[in-house]
């Protein structure tokens, strides 16, 4: 009987190990054990020492599997560092109903600031990825829609979202200076030409390994479009001169940006709103974020009036 789309359904390593045994008979004999962080928008588990399984934990990601399938191999060639290599696609079986993946494993530990030796040069590096990934010939590469949930798109398609946040979180955070940080973000339209971007640049898909950065993985929000969402990582991950850095090495403009800021600050918002007294924890991951974005909206204003 078909599994309903939105049903919860156990994603574990017998599951894994039944589509294997199944599907790839000459990985059979692999162990299989979940990744220590395995994600939330997919599940993840090795296969011996130098594979991965990555199954989506709902239909909203399923159409991702055949994207980074396409595209992944294309893209890698033209990049300055590793990303996921897929090695096979496994078809719905033993009661899982989407495709599913076979990556072969990428050394490192996820980013953070404790494992980072040189900030500065980790920024930059960060950054000449970005700029090369932008680069790669962008024609026929997927838009913006729901396979990415909107990346690459317009910020007024979370338009609703992001009011809806400010009105549950007014009193508790300054919501005239949000509101005027999202304000500018949606004035500052895109209007260049469709490039390459990751969509999800945050420390949990950006590998280092010696304290440098080494791989960049999860391109499951990845198209082409307006490479604004890319930037978020500036405020959720680095912070002063490590952020300068990467700002000066990109070439982006100041509504890029002001836009960059607006991705920012509606995932911190309804992070904030859904958290805010239920998970302290994550609550002030995401207060720390508004607050940093607000600042640098406060200086950009500073720096140019009209901003």
């Amino acid at each position: 009987m078909p599994m309903d789309s939105t049903a919860v359904f156990e994603i574990d390593a017998s599951l894994v190990r039944r589509l294997i045994a199944k599907q790839f008979p000459q990985w059979a004999g692999l162990p299989v054990r979940p990744v220590r962080f395995g994600g939330h928008d997919n599940r993840t588990f090795h296969l011996g020492d130098r594979m991965t399984v990555r199954l989506p934990s709902h239909a909203a990601y399923s159409a991702q599997v055949e994207k980074e399938h396409r595209w992944l191999p294309k893209l890698a060639p033209l990049l300055p560092l590793p990303i996921p290599t897929p090695l096979a696609m496994g078809e719905p079986a033993e009661g899982y109903r989407w495709r599913w993946s076979v990556y072969r494993w990428l050394e490192g530990e996820t980013a953070e600031q404790g494992r980072i030796d040189d900030p500065k040069q980790f920024a930059l590096a960060l950054a000449e990825f970005l700029i090369a990934l932008m680069k790669v010939d962008a024609t026929g590469g997927p838009p913006a829609g729901a396979h990415n949930f909107h990346r690459g798109g317009p910020l007024t398609v979370y338009d609703g979202e992001t009011r809806r946040a400010l009105a549950a979180l007014n009193g508790r955070i300054d919501t005239d200076a949000a509101r005027a940080v999202w304000e500018s973000a949606l004035d500052a339209s895109w209007h260049g030409e469709p490039v390459w971007f990751h969509g999800d640049v945050a420390g949990g898909n950006l590998l280092v390994k010696d304290g440098r950065l080494t791989a960049i993985i999860d391109f499951g929000t990845s198209g082409v479009g307006d490479p604004a969402c890319d930037l978020t990582v500036a405020w959720t991950l680095l912070e002063g001169k490590s952020r300068d850095v990467f700002r000066t090495a990109l070439p982006h403009d100041d509504a890029t940006w002001a836009r960059g800021r607006g991705w920012a600050l509606w995932k911190a918002l309804i992070t904030l709103a859904g958290h805010i007294d239920a998970n302290p924890a994550g609550a002030a991951k995401a207060r720390k974020v508004i607050e940093e974005v607000l600042a640098d909206h406060e200086r950009a204003a500073s720096r140019h009036p009209s901003a």
